[in-house]
């Protein structure tokens, strides 16, 4: 069991990751926003190909929330051309790789091309095994339960189900991450420390590690410091110490 493992020497399953920074990463610089965007993106490749190396089987990250519309409309058309630019040019890679792709969040407020190449990469990486990347991308967590609890609402008004039926396992069948494992490890850049809507139900028992670093510069040695850190921690999912 994951548990049972020594201190300092377990690789979590799953990884999620709020990737913040960017924004404050260029302007540190005298750059435009989107240059810690675009730097941002490359640190995605390097974090898929760490987790690979470091034997993990599933990364989220997450991408874009259900919030950042809120952004200005310059920067908002940047990160959708950048958005377009990097599912055009790296699905081929990560298939090439055997990682399965896949978006969680609600893409029906993107352009038609960015969910036809979504669509695309989905279907293209379904069968591959070596890492499960996952993307939230208009995403937010109080959505993704507030969706659930319609599922569960439909299937009981229709007679399929009966109150006493839903269960939190059943429950998390009807989230957008249905088929995943709840994250153990949470990793958060740039120094804050909030979850900011990311995985809310998932959540319950993940372990949080929040790390100074703007998430452009995120490395290999970063994320094996968060897991480092996260093999320190005792997980007792409520339980009493022993």
């Amino acid at each position: 069991m994951l548990g049972e493992a020594e201190p300092g020497n377990i690789t979590p399953r799953h990884v999620a990751i709020i990737m913040d920074g960017n924004g404050r990463w260029a302007e540190a610089r005298g750059l435009p926003r989107t240059v810690g965007h675009r730097e941002g993106a490359d640190a995605v490749k390097r974090t898929a190909e760490a987790a690979m190396e470091l034997g993990i089987e599933y990364l989220t990250l997450f991408g874009f929330s259900s919030e950042n519309w809120k952004r200005p409309a310059t920067e908002i058309s940047d990160l959708m051309a950048l958005l377009a630019r990097y599912l055009r040019s790296e699905i081929a890679d990560i298939h090439k790789h055997n990682v399965r792709f896949r978006v969680v969040g609600e893409r029906g407020a993107f352009s038609r091309e960015i969910i036809a190449l979504i669509d695309e990469g989905e279907s293209l990486t379904r069968d591959n095994n070596s890492l499960n990347l996952t993307v939230a991308l208009n995403y937010g967590g109080r959505a993704d339960i507030a969706m659930a609890a319609r599922r569960a609402a439909e299937e009981v008004a229709s007679g399929r189900l009966a109150p006493e039926d839903i269960t939190e396992a059943r429950f998390s069948g009807w989230l957008s991450t249905a088929g995943m494992p709840d994250p153990d490890l949470i990793i958060r850049t740039s120094g804050e420390q909030r979850i900011s809507n990311f995985l809310l139900w998932q959540s319950a028992y993940s372990e949080f590690v929040f790390v100074d670093t703007l998430w452009p510069d995120f490395s290999k040695a970063d994320l094996v410091g968060a897991m480092t850190e996260f093999g320190r921690r005792e997980r007792r999912y409520g339980a009493s110490r022993g």
